[in-house]
């Protein structure tokens, strides 16, 4: 018996910035693509239902950069790659042979190559009261406005650092909600550091300019910021009721809160790649595990590509640069292209790439993570979907587990139906400190098949035929 499948030259998973600029590209020079994605329309969480809502007055409020979206994803759907939305992958054997589910019913698909664009997710920040209701992500928060338009009755309060709060609390502001504060926990001293990067970083000054623009918009707004706060806590019975913070310079405060929306950064999605066996590295400006790869994106596995934030965080242009230097790297590969007219065309997109990267250095340092998420107190929650505390995995930790997979064995943090994503990082940061050595030499869960859960029902479904002897 044979299952029936899909063929495709490239297989590209996900329909962000990077993954419809690789299909666009990758379509320029003949290669069959099929783009599969787990959203209903394109745009990633970027441009998240930005074909709808580009020109309604919820385009304006959301800005320029997300109205932007609109043309890629206008040249997506006309450049002839086949492209199936809600489609879950699930599964890739070297070869390569990828398992996914669409509506319900699993199948296959073969492909020569393969492109990664599943970009990245908001960094786990755990802390005590952080699986309240009430208490979401900010990136939750402004998908619920993007795609529905939702804004709290209440004054919100948004906890965390980095560009995103500040983008989130302009929007929700012309949106009309209202803000009750924002408990920035950039580190002291965070900005003096950053400096050392600026003169490479003004060459991404449009990046810097609407960060200070974000920035004056609160001020002229009045609303209440609150630095350098190092502790959270939510507090609440069935729902938030309360929260309460600590500063670098000691002053505590307890203040009722309907909602907290918290963001401590973006790590790429590293849990495909490393299900494939890729290699990653540490990379201490990130605090993450970023995929290795080469100039073109491809990994340590031989036609696996990776192209966006999933690269290492970087944004949406840079992940739009990159996805096409992956499809110009294979229109070469698979025979489609001669290679110096690739390599003609890619330096432009490598410049550009290069104009992009520079801004990194810059926000990595001044945005750099509070010290308290890698070490939270013991009575913590850490791993949502088998409620493990950090004190658990201390515990387990002094009688054995070296590791995070001999603490997933002894605690079942990592098994739940997020595999990882949410308590992964920090059980690694746990047993670093435990261990005092560098999170690098920890290691991260080992990651197996599915990706993503699947059902007994959805696997009886893979089509089978006779094979023909």
């Amino acid at each position: 018996m044979l299952a029936l499948m899909s063929t495709t030259d490239v297989l590209i998973v996900g329909a962000g910035p990077a993954g419809m600029t690789a299909a666009i590209t990758a379509r320029r020079y003949g290669i069959d693509v099929l783009v599969v994605d787990d959203q209903t329309s394109p745009g990633g969480q970027i441009w998240r239902s930005v074909e709808t809502q580009a020109a309604t007055p919820r385009g304006a409020i959301l800005g320029r950069t997300y109205q932007d979206g609109k043309a890629t994803t206008d040249a997506f759907r006309a450049s002839g790659a086949r492209y199936e939305p809600r489609t879950q992958l699930w599964q890739i054997e070297p070869g390569f042979r990828a398992f996914v589910t669409h509506d319900g019913k699993a199948r296959t698909i073969e492909a020569r190559a393969i492109i990664l664009a599943t970009g990245a997710q908001e960094r786990p920040a755990p802390f005590p009261g952080w699986t309240l209701p009430g208490v979401l992500t900010v990136g939750a928060a402004q998908v619920l406005l993007k795609a529905a338009g939702q804004i709290p009755s209440k004054p919100v309060w948004v906890a965390g650092c980095g560009p995103l709060p500040l983008l989130y609390l302009v929007q929700l502001l012309n949106a009309g909600g209202q803000i009750a504060g924002y408990l920035d926990t950039t580190p002291a001293g965070s900005h003096w550091a950053a400096l050392r990067h600026l003169p490479n970083a003004l060459r991404a000054s449009g990046a810097l300019l609407k960060g200070l623009a974000w920035m004056a918009a609160l001020r002229y707004r009045r609303v209440p910021v609150i630095r350098h706060v190092i502790d959270l806590q939510a507090h609440g019975s069935d729902r938030i009721e309360s929260i309460s913070y600590r500063t670098a310079d000691g002053r505590e405060k307890t203040v009722s809160a309907d909602n907290l929306f918290v963001h401590e950064g973006v790590v790429p999605n590293v849990h495909a790649p490393l299900g494939l066996g890729c290699a990653v590295e540490w990379r201490d400006e990130q605090d993450c595990y970023v995929p290795v790869l080469d100039q073109w994106g491809e990994t340590t596995k031989a036609g696996v590509f990776i192209a966006g934030d999933g690269a290492g965080i970087a944004g949406a242009k840079a992940a739009q640069f990159r996805g096409a230097l992956a499809a110009q790297r294979l229109a070469v590969k698979l025979g489609y292209v001669d290679e110096q007219i690739v390599i003609k065309d890619a330096l432009r997109v490598q410049k550009s790439l290069a104009r992009e990267l520079a801004l990194r250095p810059f926000l990595d340092t001044m945005f750099r993570p509070r010290g308290r998420i890698f070490s939270p107190s013991d009575e913590t929650v850490i791993c949502r979907c088998e409620e493990v505390t950090a004190g658990e995995v201390r515990a387990m930790a002094q009688i054995g587990g070296s590791g995070p997979n001999q603490i997933k064995a002894f605690t079942r943090a990592g098994m739940g139906p997020c595999q990882g994503r949410q308590c992964g990082y920090t059980v690694t940061r746990i047993l670093a400190e435990i261990q005092n050595c560098p999170a690098r030499e920890i290691g991260f869960y080992r990651v197996r098949p599915p990706l993503k859960p699947v059902t007994l029902g959805e696997l009886a479904t893979l089509d089978q035929k006779e094979e023909v002897l």
